[in-house]
């Protein structure tokens, strides 16, 4: 029954050690998922939403454009946040403007 005794005490001192020794390397653990948070999720979905806010401050009359649904048409008309969008001939619809996802090259839509 004796020789129990010396294990659990020499398990308590070993334990005792190790959290002083890794409190540096818990930190520096801590600050590598940060950085890697940074790098891998907050940067890119920075710079996608500032191409889509530079997008849509650039719409024009005219430019012939991709929705989010898939629909593609040319602007007809700009008001605040909405957008006419001609689909067809003699048919045209209304969305927000930040459905519009791309801007495609001039003379891609033929009526």
């Amino acid at each position: 029954m004796n020789f129990l005794m010396t294990d659990a005490l020499a398990q308590s001192a070993a334990t005792s050690v190790s959290p002083q020794a890794g409190g540096y390397s818990q930190i520096l653990i801590l600050l590598g998922f940060v950085v890697i948070f940074y790098l891998l999720l907050w940067r890119p979905q920075a710079k996608r939403a500032k191409e889509h806010r530079q997008l849509m401050a650039s719409l024009a009359i005219g430019d012939e454009v991709t929705t989010t649904g898939g629909i593609v048409g040319k602007i007809t008309r700009l008001e605040g946040d909405l957008v006419s969008l001609k689909i067809a001939e003699n048919v045209e619809i209304h969305l927000q403007k930040a459905a519009v996802s791309s801007v495609l090259p001039k003379g891609t839509i033929k009526f």
